[in-house]
């Protein structure tokens, strides 16, 4: 029989700190054990998202006025790496798993995400390859690509005691914002990349949409678990309320505790 996996759709359009937030009170509570494993698939608003390595960068808030100037709201995530974009024709996902050792299956899980988003997006017919392609942004090993060529996906995980968070960002459609905004993000951060690695599944295979790429990921995640739709719980919501402002960017507080951080491509 397959192990349950709880789904969540919601997400808070124009509060996109709140979004991240509630990604982390799932993390929080599924470590206190309070919480069972947990998938989270929603459509984001138009944010940058920034890693820790960014957030300590001199030139961090000229990014953030970067991403601002292109429409683009800045938060800090859960995970390491470096920036990456989601906007409103991407697919972002999360994944939190309660584990009472969870950093030793810290890579089995960014193998297992890589490996199922790759197939994921073999059901659209991309040819989808898991690896870095040398150029692209927030590089890693776990990202998906399509040919070798262009960068699909980035998967992201964060580590805490009793609990893992694995999530990232599938580019859809309009790979075009995602280079123009990170341009001037990468240049204040003083990071070189190439914009022509950006791609998106539409570029691939012509007129593939955001909800294609949502059941086609949750087909492959069906292929494993009985899927049980949910909603958010009134803890989940009010403790995600009260991280929210520090995900905002700059956060007004690094607050952002656990036993180790693991980083890989978003």
């Amino acid at each position: 029989m397959a192990p349950t996996l709880r789904l969540l759709r919601q997400s808070f359009a124009g509060r996109p700190a709140l979004d991240m937030a509630l990604s982390r009170a799932l993390l929080e509570r599924a470590s206190a054990g309070d919480l069972p494993e947990t998938l989270r698939i929603w459509r984001p608003d138009a944010i940058v998202t920034f890693g820790r390595l960014d957030a300590v960068s001199d030139g961090y808030r000229q990014a953030i006025a970067a991403a601002h100037a292109e429409g683009f709201a800045g938060v800090e995530r859960l995970e390491g790496g470096r920036a990456a974009v989601f906007h409103e024709h991407t697919v972002a996902f999360a994944h939190t798993v309660p584990d009472p050792h969870p950093v030793e299956g810290t890579h089995d899980r960014f193998d297992d995400t890589s490996a199922l988003m790759a197939r994921a997006f073999a059901r659209l017919g991309v040819d989808a390859r898991v690896g870095e392609v040398p150029g692209e942004y927030c590089p890693g090993a776990y990202s998906v690509n399509a040919r070798g060529a262009r960068k699909l996906m980035g998967v992201g995980q964060r580590v805490v005691a009793r609990a893992a968070h694995v999530g990232g960002v599938v580019v859809v459609r309009e790979p075009e914002r995602v280079r123009r905004v990170l341009e001037p993000v990468y240049a204040a951060l003083g990071l070189a990349w190439d914009p022509s690695i950006t791609g998106a599944v539409d570029d691939e295979v012509r007129g593939v949409t955001v909800e294609d790429a949502e059941q086609a990921i949750l087909a492959e995640y069906g292929e494993r678990y009985e899927l049980v739709e949910a909603e958010v719980d009134e803890d989940t919501t009010v403790l995600a309320g009260e991280l929210e402002r520090e995900h905002e960017a700059p956060a007004r507080s690094r607050t952002l505790g656990g036993i180790g951080s693991t980083r890989e491509s978003r």
